[in-house]
């Protein structure tokens, strides 16, 4: 007795895409027109988030420095909401998920190690490094859930939380972008990087605090409808007087923990990017069909 029976199914065949990421990096969130417009806008609104005092008129509503920042605390997590959305619905893929709240969850455990003392972040080394090797999509929002998660772990949730997940968006997001180099000279890149962005760091929350933090005298102070450049000689003052030095602390901690960590640290997210293969596009294609004969 003979009997045919023929089985057919389907295989899974994955391609890799090649990127322009450094040796070893993977892009986990691909951004596509549309997420990479709406980074640019959430970019520029905060740019003006952020600088409002120096384009503020003698007239407006924000040049009298009540509403400001009440306008700019609501606006900016919208605008981050938009981004987050348009970057999920272009390539965000589970992989990806499990890799950003891995890093998250370190992140926000680690801050509050330095919570800020003389300067001392213990954050930026790993945004820097997780932009580095997962691209500037990926930098961008590590850095608004890590500092959104630090904040509910601490309990740090207020207005200034926005301009802080902004600014540590910034920073991961800038790594991302850090153009390729040989290997030998890739941490100290990533060393000079992550004292700028610390420096830059500084300086951005600063603006988002200094006209309301030194009341209505004084060099230091902000003074509505003022000049650009008056109130930017101002604000140079108050921050070379009040967080220099912080700054400064904020620097040299993230380019010694980047030399500490980096080669490790890399070495590890670049073998978890290869295992997960977020460059790879994933292909169904039937399988041959398969005869089996029994004889009897």
């Amino acid at each position: 007795m003979t009997s045919d029976s023929t089985t057919s199914g389907s295989t899974i065949s994955g391609s890799t895409t090649s990127g322009s990421t450094a040796p070893g990096s993977r892009r986990a969130i691909a951004l596509r027109p549309r997420s990479t417009a709406a980074l640019v806008l959430v970019s520029v609104a905060g740019l003006l988030a952020f600088g409002w005092p120096l384009l503020a008129g003698a007239g407006s509503r924000l040049g009298s420095g009540t509403d400001a920042p009440l306008v700019f605390a609501l606006l900016l997590p919208l605008l981050m909401a938009v981004v987050l959305f348009e970057i999920s619905e272009g390539g965000l893929d589970v992989k990806a998920i499990a890799m950003l709240g891995v890093l998250s969850a370190v992140g926000a455990a680690l801050r509050p190690l330095g919570a800020g003392t003389a300067g001392l972040e213990t954050v930026f080394f790993l945004l820097i490094l997780g932009g580095r090797v997962f691209g500037p999509g990926f930098g961008f929002v590590l850095g608004a859930t890590t500092l959104f998660a630090s904040a509910l772990v601490t309990g740090g949730v207020g207005p200034w939380l926005p301009y802080q997940m902004l600014g540590a968006a910034w920073v991961g997001l800038g790594a991302g972008l850090l153009p390729r180099m040989p290997r030998r000279w890739e941490v100290p890149l990533l060393c000079g990087y992550g004292a700028l962005a610390g420096l830059l760091y500084g300086v951005a929350l600063n603006f988002s605090f200094w006209p309301f933090s030194t009341g209505l005298g004084g060099d230091l102070s902000f003074v509505p409808g003022a000049g650009p450049a008056e109130n930017l000689r101002r604000f140079l003052v108050f921050s070379l007087a009040t967080s220099l030095w912080w700054d400064v602390g904020r620097a040299l901690t993230n380019a010694v923990l980047v030399a500490a960590t980096a080669r490790p640290i890399l070495a590890t997210l670049r073998r978890a990017a290869r295992r997960a293969a977020f460059d790879s596009e994933v292909t169904f294609t039937d399988a041959p069909a398969t005869r089996h004969t029994l004889e009897g």
